[in-house]
């Protein structure tokens, strides 16, 4: 089997779409949690979880113009996270899992631009 870096990137936008899906439906009240002991509003909650999963949505299409939109809302959004864990001094091991998502984001836009 050769290694494809097409089948690398689809597999991170897989990736991408099944940790969100994850993370903001079946875990929602581990989020729920979080946005609370950060003191953040339940409005920024639900536009944050809205944005995400339909920026994962944007990345699953052939279209590099909703590719390149869904990755940069990717991360912007993880840019975000990582920020909030910075300032409220979270321990690394509870950014990991942003900084996991920018990294998956950026690989995902710097490869779809260098496509068009």
């Amino acid at each position: 089997m050769v290694f494809s870096i097409e089948v690398f990137i689809d597999a991170l936008k897989i990736i991408a779409a099944v940790a969100v899906y994850f993370v903001w439906v079946v875990r929602y009240d581990n989020i729920k949690k979080e946005f609370s002991d950060y003191k953040l509003p339940k409005m920024l909650r639900d536009l944050v979880g809205i944005l995400k999963i339909s920026s994962t949505v944007m990345l699953q299409f052939d279209d590099n113009n909703l590719v390149i939109i869904g990755s940069l809302g990717i991360v912007s959004l993880m840019l975000g996270a990582v920020g909030t864990h910075i300032q409220v001094k979270s321990p690394l091991k509870l950014m990991l899992p942003a900084l996991t998502m920018l990294s998956i984001g950026l690989i995902i836009l710097l490869y779809t631009l260098s496509q068009v």
